[in-house]
Formats: structure tokens, sequence, C-alpha cells
């Protein structure tokens, strides 16, 4: 089962790096540059960036833990991982798939599609935790709010283009904050290290209403910033 997971993410990085590098040559093409030289930069990339990534589990491993175990109760969230694993594991291992609940699946995706809901965000809101689903849900929300935030189409789109660039910023912040946060306990050996011990319980009432205020706080920021976007300047 190892041997044929890493042959099959071996197989489909090559091919998604592949298609990215097609859309490189486009762009290098566009700047003037050679394809050469962005193929040269390419393989310096990826030996770059799989170091970096390899650390990085290991380090989060370290600090979470993706398995629960007496020493990391509260594991990191993989529910994407999870879901491969449950439908790949029963067949590699000769237990045969739940075909009867793919089907199923099968069938509430084409009934999703007929009703112009799009099958991959509804199959997504059924297996990620409430607690990564509540932020796409509001997300979700804003932006079907902000394309309609005005009658002008050109002011529409140009405040849709400054909230993606913001929400992306959220999305690599919040990523490197994480990786900061591993760090710490990693070299600190000290799994509650960014506990400040504000409260005794830090899934007590104090905490949360902290949290709630801090999330309000960046979905005002987020609405403020994004209807500042002008026609000929949306960034």
């Amino acid at each position: 089962m190892v041997g044929g997971l890493i042959i099959g993410g071996i197989v489909c990085t090559a091919l998604s790096m592949a298609g990215g590098f097609i859309t490189d040559l486009k762009v290098g093409y566009w700047l003037g540059t050679t394809p050469a030289k962005q193929q040269s930069y390419k393989f310096l990339g990826t030996l770059v960036s799989a170091a970096t990534v390899g650390a990085v589990i290991f380090i989060l491993n370290e600090a979470y833990g993706f398995v629960a175990t007496p020493e990391k109760t509260n594991p990191m969230i993989a529910p994407q991982a999870n879901a491969m694993a449950t439908i790949i594991e029963p067949l590699m291992s000769g237990g045969g798939a739940q075909w009867m609940l793919l089907g199923i699946g099968a069938v509430i995706s084409i009934l999703m599609n007929w009703l112009k809901i799009s099958p991959l965000a509804f199959a997504l809101g059924m297996f990620i935790p409430l607690q990564l689903n509540t932020p796409l849900v509001v997300g979700g929300l804003l932006n079907h709010w902000i394309n309609k935030s005005s009658k002008d189409q050109e002011i529409s789109n140009a405040r849709h283009q400054r909230a993606i660039l913001i929400s992306s910023g959220f999305i690599a912040g919040a990523a490197l904050f994480g990786v900061i946060g591993a760090l710490i306990i990693f070299f600190t050996n000290k799994g509650d290290a960014l506990n400040l011990k504000l409260w005794e319980n830090p899934e007590g009432i104090g905490a949360q209403i902290v949290a709630l205020f801090a999330f309000i706080g960046l979905i005002a920021y987020f609405v403020w910033d994004s209807m500042r976007a002008k026609k000929d300047n949306p960034t």
C-alpha cells in the first residue's frame, strides 16, 4: 500500500508540475525569457520546495501529530487525507469499497449539479469539520454579497478581485503563523508553549468570546478594504 501510494504521489506531482510549467512557458514568452532558463529555475524551485515541505511536515508531526496518541491527544485535522484514506484503504487491502455509498454520492452529485449547486463545494461541506466549515460558509456569503454590492458591474468586479487578494493573504498568513507556532513548540519541547493561560480552560467561555471578537474584526476589515476598490485600480 505504501509503495503504491508513493508511486501515485510521484506521478500526480509530475503531472501537476508539467501542467504548471506549460502555463509558465506562456508567461515567460510574454516576459521575454527563454525556456531553458525557466526550466533551470523550475528544477531549483522543485528541490527547495521539496526540502521545505518535508521539513515542515516533520515539524508539524512532532509538534501536533496527525494521529491521536497518549502524548498528542489533539492532533491536526486532515479531513481530505482521511477521506481519501477511507476510500483507498479498503481497495488496497482487498476488502472492497463501499460501492453503495459511492453510488449514493454520485446520485447526490448529479442532483446538486441539476440544482445549479457546485457538487465539489457540497461534497467538501459534507466531510470538513464544523470548525473549518464555518469560515467557509461565512466567506461564501461575503463573496455573494460583494458581487452584488453595486449595480455597476465594473465596480463589483474590482471589489471581487480585491477581496480575492485579501482572502488569499489571510490563508497564507494563517498557514505561516501555524508553522511558526509549530516551530515554537518544536524547539521548546512544550506542547502548551502557545497557551498563555489567560483562562484555566482554553475552551471556556472567555476564550470563545475573544475568538469571536477577533473573527468579527477580521470580517470587518475584509469588508472595509474590499469596498475601497476602484474601477481603474482594483488592488
